[in-house]
């Protein structure tokens, strides 16, 4: 460990103080792992001086003692390290420069995905604007994904759109991007039907311009051949992201089943629309190319089906990486660890790193063992913890 002492302080093993100061600790890379915090005696009485960390380390209260204001540097020292090995903290501690590599900030940001809370927004138990203030207030989360499905007849109603930028604004939250569903297929390759599809998205370019959003997600379905819904999504997408670059607005696109899921395919679509706000929307687990049909077509309905055929989702990341303009880390189950037992993150976290992603990592819980809100607290808990390491 290495001592700096702060602004206006003679020396740190000297105590030569006239109130409590904290003093940087330091690897021998010079990287902050804690920080001791030394306070004036008073008299001949013994008088604490903690360590704290300032990052993940293994570090306990340490307290030492010191009778003498002028006590030397060498028997501060000697006290600090008999504390420590006292607690047998040596041993336990890894090598310095690991310590400190733990604490290291994030490449990305964390937002939240609407959607990690459908079950409580369709029983009713909130709605969307309750949402910003949700993320912030219960998950500190600051940055927001909508889904347009819960404010479906808004797009148009600036009263509604002010009342929940109003409440963004209120609690320090940041709008990303809306995902909008039911709008039709920007893949049909029914030109008529495509173009209305194209069509009923203005709305949803224009709700997130006011509100402050820098993108919409969209879906690159289509009935035919994967030759022929290519062509078409080309071709759809292409239109709404000419409409959308007016108002400085990105389209994307998820892998959100079907075509899509499959990774070459829908980066080849990337290619041919080539422009530069359209994009891809990397989901962690929505990589089924082949599923069940479901009974009815509601989230309980999709939730019974099962998957057919899987495209290998590190692959498709991989593929999708270089269009992105955002990433979905989808979550389902954890095991006692706090790993999602579908998906390795920190394989998937190096892959988003590498592709030089510092954008934002959106938190979507889509489990049924755990509730809305503690699927959520794991999640954003996982990409911390992995996020800080890779």
């Amino acid at each position: 460990m290495y001592g700096a002492p702060g602004s206006g302080l003679r020396e740190i093993a000297g105590l030569h103080l006239s109130s409590s100061r904290f003093f940087p600790i330091f690897s021998p890379d010079f990287q902050i792992i804690g920080e001791i915090l030394a306070k004036p005696l008073s008299g001949r009485h013994p008088h604490p001086v903690p360590v704290r960390p300032i990052v993940n380390c293994p570090f306990s209260i340490i307290h030492f003692q010191s009778t003498n204001m002028q006590s030397s540097r060498r028997d501060f020292l000697k006290q600090l390290g008999q504390a420590s090995a006292g607690l047998g903290l040596y041993a336990a501690l890894p090598p310095l420069p690991a310590l400190a590599e733990s604490g290291k900030k994030m490449f990305f940001e964390i937002s939240l995905a609407e959607w990690s809370l459908h079950k409580t927004l369709f029983a009713g138990k909130m709605t969307n604007l309750d949402f910003p203030v949700m993320a912030k207030q219960t998950f500190g989360i600051s940055v927001v994904e909508y889904v347009n499905q819960f404010f479906k007849d808004k797009a148009r109603d600036t009263a509604y759109l002010k009342d929940l930028m109003k409440r963004c604004d209120d609690n320090g939250v940041k709008s990303h991007l809306i995902m909008i569903d039911g709008e039709g297929n920007l893949g049909d390759t029914d030109k008529a039907k495509r173009k209305q599809a194209v069509e009923n998205h203005y709305q949803w370019v224009d709700a997130a311009k006011y509100l402050g959003c820098r993108t919409i997600r969209v879906n690159a379905a289509g009935e035919g051949t994967a030759e022929e819904v290519q062509k078409a999504a080309i071709d759809g997408l292409r239109t709404l992201s000419e409409f959308a670059a007016k108002q400085n607005i990105n389209v994307i696109v998820e892998n959100h089943g079907g075509y899509s899921s499959n990774g070459q395919w829908l980066a080849a679509v990337m290619k041919g629309v080539g422009l530069k706000n359209c994009g891809t929307l990397p989901d962690f687990g929505n990589f089924c190319v082949n599923r069940t049909k479901p009974e009815t077509n509601t989230p309980e309905g999709w939730a019974k089906t099962r998957c057919l055929e899987e495209y290998d989702r590190y692959k498709g990341t991989r593929e999708l990486m270089p269009f992105a303009k955002g990433v979905s880390a989808k979550s389902h189950d954890f095991d006692e660890n706090g790993n999602e037992t579908h998906t390795d993150y920190a394989k998937m976290l190096r892959i988003v790193k590498d592709a030089g992603f510092k954008g934002y990592v959106g938190v979507e819980y889509e489990g049924s063992k755990l509730s809305e809100e503690e699927g959520i607290k794991k999640t954003k808990a996982l990409l911390e913890r992995v996020g800080a390491t890779v």
